[in-house]
């Protein structure tokens, strides 16, 4: 294994310094630092997804070491020095509803353990602050065993963890609930009342557990879910462009359509005005059927394996309608990551980048709104309810 560099947390910068394991394209990196993190130490290990992240960033002054490889390799004595936060969106592949569900013991999703023996490696170098993100069926896997699990190893570790759900559609116009749990080595105190907004109720048994040392921190409700915003998002493709389905294609998509379906799109396609929509391809009763979403957002972009994966634009108005698969751009947009470097990448390559990536605003906020805050000290309890008094 390369060696890594031991940066220090001051080089070229002031700001406080993050590690992004499981860093993929780097869409963590521009969330972080979008919201005043310095990102110097990196690690994935698919090459495709190194030869994405290393085209967009540019680091001329140095100061950030890309470590490709496995996280199995990686050893905390390693690790860089003065380090403030460690994240890590280790696979989801074994907790996602679409997998095996073989949970925190699965080969992918169970890199999970690396992640956390890299901190106990570092022993009293450990970053104050740590963040983990995954799909919500983390919280479910195993009855919540899993969820349990993943703390209590934190908890060793002498974090308490918070526990709480974003989706991207808060932000962007996609559908995209995400799990994200924030250990802290000095949390702050406990909010008296959980917030619905990022705690729902099915969110709520790890603050129950009396075996796991947990917080729940005050903050802003996040911006209210979006409802629409496809249409304006997607790329403008000419009418006369290639990238449209011809018509024996489009004439299949449109006979897999159930009757619902069909009645919805042929509104659509009536309309003065162009609407957007995507689809999905499903098997239905062991027949190959394509599924459009009734609103103006995207479904969640997944990696492009297999073709119940990737998602088609469906274009209506004006009498027509047209039909073809979405483009990078499009990902990239959908993923809060408009202005990413897509010179030269293979359109799978893209496709399966941005599809196993964490959404950028969704991070920006919680950067901004609670880890900067968090490791700033500047987090503060929850007053009190006043309380009226009787016969006053």
């Amino acid at each position: 294994m390369t060696q890594l560099a031991l940066i220090p947390s001051d080089v070229g910068s002031s700001k406080p310094t993050a590690a992004e394991f499981f860093a993929g394209i780097g869409l963590v990196r521009m969330g972080l630092e979008d919201a005043g993190f310095k990102v110097v130490w990196s690690n994935d290990i698919e090459p495709a997804k190194q030869e994405m992240y290393e085209r967009h960033f540019d680091d001329p002054e140095g100061g950030h070491t890309f470590e490709p490889g496995d996280v199995a390799d990686v050893k905390g004595s390693q690790m860089v020095d003065g380090l403030t936060l460690a994240w890590a969106s280790f696979p989801c592949t074994d907790l996602s509803l679409a997998g095996a569900r073989r949970g925190l013991a699965g080969s992918e999703s169970g890199t999970f353990w690396h992640f956390e023996r890299v901190l106990r490696e570092m022993g009293d170098r450990q970053p104050p602050v740590v963040a983990l993100e995954n799909v919500v069926g983390l919280a479910t896997s195993h009855g919540g065993e899993d969820l349990a699990a993943a703390i209590r190893a934190l908890n060793e570790l002498d974090y308490s963890v918070d526990v709480l759900t974003i989706d991207a559609r808060r932000f962007v116009p996609q559908s995209r609930p995400r799990l994200f749990l924030v250990g802290a080595l000095e949390p702050p105190e406990d909010e008296p009342v959980p917030n619905s907004e990022l705690r729902p109720d099915w969110l709520q048994a790890p603050f129950g557990d009396p075996s796991l040392t947990t917080h729940r921190a005050l903050l802003p409700a996040p911006p209210p879910p979006r409802t629409t915003g496809l249409t304006e998002l997607a790329e403008k493709v000419p009418p006369g462009s290639d990238l449209w389905w011809d018509d024996q294609r489009r004439t299949a998509f449109l006979d897999s359509l159930s009757r619902i379906q069909a009645e919805r799109l042929e509104a659509l396609r009536k309309d003065r005005r162009i609407s957007r929509r995507t689809a999905y391809r499903r098997t239905r009763g062991g027949k190959p059927m394509w599924e459009i979403r009734p609103d103006d957002i995207a479904g969640c972009l997944r990696t492009a394996r297999g073709g119940s994966s990737k998602q088609a634009v469906v274009e209506a108005g004006h009498g027509q309608v047209r039909v073809r698969w979405m483009t990078p751009r499009e990902y990239a947009r959908l993923m809060g990551a408009g202005d990413y470097c897509l010179d030269g990448l293979r359109t799978n390559q893209a496709l399966f980048g941005f599809g196993d990536a964490v959404c950028v605003p969704v991070v920006s906020w919680l950067a901004r709104e609670y880890l900067m805050p968090l490791v700033r000290g500047e987090l503060r309890a929850a007053e009190p309810p006043q309380l009226a008094v009787v016969g006053a």
